[in-house]
């Protein structure tokens, strides 16, 4: 169980989504508020616990494709989360040493955790963290100029995060200026959860009932659009568990989230 970090501004009487997530991921970086919503949910919609565990193996999947095989070496993840196994940075400077890696999220306890585990594992890389809110993207790209070369690809990741933004169009709007401003050969990883199933967009909707930052689960219609322009990678968009899955693995089962990876031409 998570203690409350010292000089924070961490409410434990409000559920957080990211404290949420560390949950259903198996983590203990959360308190009894974010676990009984988490049950909650759960309770309506049990293939939550799946998606969390499937979204961080898309964000390795990605993360390696990008990093061995399109030859990307900068990554701004934006609305990290909290840390938790094989963080972009660990993945992708496991491939390529030389990896540059942002990290952007606005949360006390996330920025609490990211300057203690969120660090180099190489000499050669670079891992930063910036403390902004993703509705503001133009901040969050003078923040990352610092870091990051906007003459050379990067990949941007939104990774379960938009869902947050209830305006459609704005969320649109969030990715669009983003990958407005990073050059050809940069590369879009999005995934978010999708209204694919009842039990979903009724657990979605029974959460904004808790007093957390509402959720909207869209179709897989809608997130298609945030790609308009770019070039998908194989498969495309897909069920998040289905995309380019280990064949070695267990049985591939679809789940609530829908992603894909994208070239800007």
């Amino acid at each position: 169980m998570a203690e409350p970090v010292p000089g924070s501004k961490i409410d434990v009487t409000v559920p957080h989504s990211a404290r949420i997530w560390n949950y259903w991921m198996g983590g203990k970086d959360n308190y009894a508020v974010d676990r009984e919503v988490g049950d909650a949910f759960a309770a309506v919609s049990p293939g939550v616990f799946d998606l969390a565990k499937q979204s961080r193996k898309f964000l390795i999947r990605a993360v390696t494709y990008l990093a061995a095989e399109a030859g990307v070496r900068q990554f701004l993840d934006i609305g990290t989360g909290l840390p938790t196994m094989d963080n972009t940075h660990e993945v992708a400077q496991r491939i390529a040493p030389e990896s540059r890696v942002v990290y952007v999220d606005n949360d006390p306890l996330v920025l609490a955790h990211a300057r203690g585990l969120l660090t180099n594992t190489t000499d050669e890389g670079v891992t930063d963290y910036i403390d902004a809110d993703f509705h503001d993207p133009d901040q969050i790209v003078a923040d990352a100029r610092n870091v990051l070369n906007f003459t050379r690809p990067v990949a941007v990741m939104f990774m379960g995060v938009l869902g947050h933004v209830t305006d459609y169009d704005e969320m649109r709007s969030i990715v669009a200026r983003v990958m407005a401003v990073v050059p050809s050969g940069s590369y879009l990883v999005l995934w978010d959860g999708t209204d694919t199933s009842e039990e979903q967009v009724t657990a979605a909707d029974d959460y904004k009932e808790s007093g957390g930052v509402p959720y909207i689960v869209r179709s897989p219609e809608q997130l298609a659009r945030c790609f308009d322009g770019l070039e998908m990678v194989e498969p495309g968009l897909v069920s998040i568990s289905e995309w380019r899955p280990d064949p070695a693995g267990d049985d591939v089962k679809p789940v609530d989230g829908y992603g894909a990876v994208a070239r800007k031409p």
